[in-house]
């Protein structure tokens, strides 16, 4: 089996418990390696139980399943964490501007302070995660707790409470998205990861598709319940249904892989695989890694920080997310459609659905061939359509049509992220900062998306479209340029290889 190589080096800090040098688990796991590699060379030495590589396939293809299974808790949740971050845009449609008093830019403003809450502890939360190594107790109790903020955020009398609540919403559900990437690079291997992120990811989607339809039947049942407006209701029930659904991912949500709590889901044999997995994804045996890479808390701060690759691809990132300003404002642009507020919100489910599917399609791709930019750019080049279809008509088909092309861009975000898992494997203190450095710098991006589809603009928003493509096509020069200098990375590290006689067994290479 080729073996999926790392980015960067091993540290014996990573999110897997490896034993000391010259252990006999040691020694098992690395006779295991080789046995499997003779095995699918056409023959067999020793008695290993994973000797066969028929029955390492079906051993692996289970663990996979239950791994799996288990992932899709953290899916729900993404689901609710963009579903409670982004109904005060449906809530906006409903009249929470005129209830609160908002004016001027004081809307937009309770949209970027979420994530001024949201940038703020992503870092932090990504470095105590690493240091606790228990998903299972750490993200279902931030949910309960942002749960309860939604909820709160339905009593709101006024600006300066709405922005309170927003602001305290974001530092509570910055844990989560961070979080959740760190789990799945602790099990997966680099070319599963395209299709986990996109799993993941289609939270969003599902979230703005399915979303807008229960925000449908919400502010059409529940308007002046108990004396209440239809928009407070929305906060009351979503924040609700969140902190209730949040309960069973205690017992979900699997913990990090060096954890007891492993051994009450998965066999002795499962358990040794997963060694074996990451020791072939890093292509080095585990006992052979120097002290000197073992790296701690503010030490993976530091390589990370110093690291070109965590600011190109967060700057990446950023600008993603600004480009994509327009999810914010979703309903606002299906509203100049023409239609009422119950067709407005049910035209925001298609374009949602069938990013989806385009997404998951780009990334199952993408992993198949082990490439990255190319997956990058393409969904990018469809979402330039999409702006220049919206800039160029005022027809109701057209522009609809064009929220369809601006959805597809998903699928790009997908592949960025899974090239971050990519370019930063290990240390695992490292990899936990640069997943939350360029997931911030994301969120900056999202501060001046928040402000890209002023009143002012509309209804046609020809400016914001105009700034969106710009920012598309310069993004995709960006990630053009970032493949180039991993090219010139992988080259250097050819030379190496054939310098110390590793030429025809290769380390790691960055996937371009």
């Amino acid at each position: 089996m080729a073996a999926a190589a790392p980015d960067n080096v091993f540290s014996s800090n990573s999110n897997i418990d490896y034993p000391e040098k010259g252990s006999s688990t040691t020694s098992k796991a690395q006779e295991s390696v080789k046995t499997i590699a003779e095995s699918e060379n056409g023959y067999e030495e020793g008695g290993n139980h994973l000797d066969s590589a028929a029955h390492r396939a079906k051993l692996e293809k289970q663990l996979l399943r239950k791994l799996d299974l288990r992932m899709i808790m953290l899916v729900v949740i993404f689901i609710l964490n963009y579903m409670d971050r982004s109904n005060v845009a449906v809530a906006r449609l409903a009249g929470l501007e005129k209830d609160l008093g908002l004016k001027g830019n004081q809307y937009s403003t309770v949209l970027s302070i979420f994530i001024v809450g949201y940038i703020l502890m992503m870092v932090p939360s990504n470095l105590f995660l690493n240091y606790l190594k228990r998903p299972s107790l750490y993200l279902p109790t931030c949910t309960i707790v942002w749960g309860i903020l939604s909820v709160l955020t339905g009593f709101t009398q006024n600006y300066s409470g709405v922005l309170a609540c927003r602001f305290f919403l974001g530092f509570v559900e910055s844990t989560f998205f961070p979080g959740a990437l760190l789990t799945l690079s602790a099990w997966y291997k680099q070319e599963e990861l395209g299709v986990r992120n996109c799993i993941l990811f289609c939270g969003i989607l599902i979230s703005t598709a399915f979303g807008t339809l229960i925000a449908t039947g919400i502010l059409g049942a529940m308007d002046g319940k108990l004396g209440y407006a239809a928009w407070r209701w929305l906060f009351f029930i979503e924040g609700a249904m969140t902190a209730v659904l949040a309960i069973p991912a205690y017992f979900i949500i699997p913990d990090f892989p060096n954890t007891p709590s492993v051994s009450t889901w998965l066999t002795p044999e499962e358990i040794e695989l997963v060694r074996i997995r990451k020791e072939e994804d890093l292509s080095m045996d585990l006992d052979s890694v120097p002290d000197s890479v073992t790296t701690y808390g503010i030490q993976g701060l530091i390589l990370a920080v110093k690291d070109l690759k965590v600011w190109w691809l967060g700057l990446s990132m950023g600008l993603f997310q600004f480009m994509a300003g327009f999810h914010q404002f979703f309903p606002t642009l299906a509203a100049t459609l023409g239609y009422n507020r119950t067709i407005t919100l049910l035209l925001c489910s298609p374009p949602s659905i069938l990013g989806a599917v385009i997404a998951f399609m780009i990334s199952r791709q993408s992993d198949k061939s082990r490439q990255r930019f190319r997956y990058i750019a393409l969904p990018l080049s469809l979402g330039i359509i999409g702006f220049i279809m919206s800039l160029t008509t005022m027809n109701t088909a057209v522009r609809y049509t064009a929220l369809f092309f601006m959805e597809m861009t998903g699928g790009g975000w997908v592949i960025l992220l899974a090239w971050t898992f990519n370019s930063f494997p290990q240390p695992a203190s490292k990899r936990a900062v640069a997943l939350g450095l360029t997931a911030a710098c994301s969120q900056v991006g999202q501060i001046g998306g928040s402000y890209l589809f002023p009143v002012q603009w509309g209804p046609s928003y020809n400016n914001s479209y105009i700034i969106s493509l710009g920012v598309a096509a310069f993004n995709i020069v960006l990630c053009y340029g970032y493949y180039l200098y991993l090219k010139k990375l992988n080259r250097r590290l050819d030379v190496e290889d054939e310098k110390v006689g590793h030429a025809e067994a290769k380390r790691f290479r960055y996937l371009l």
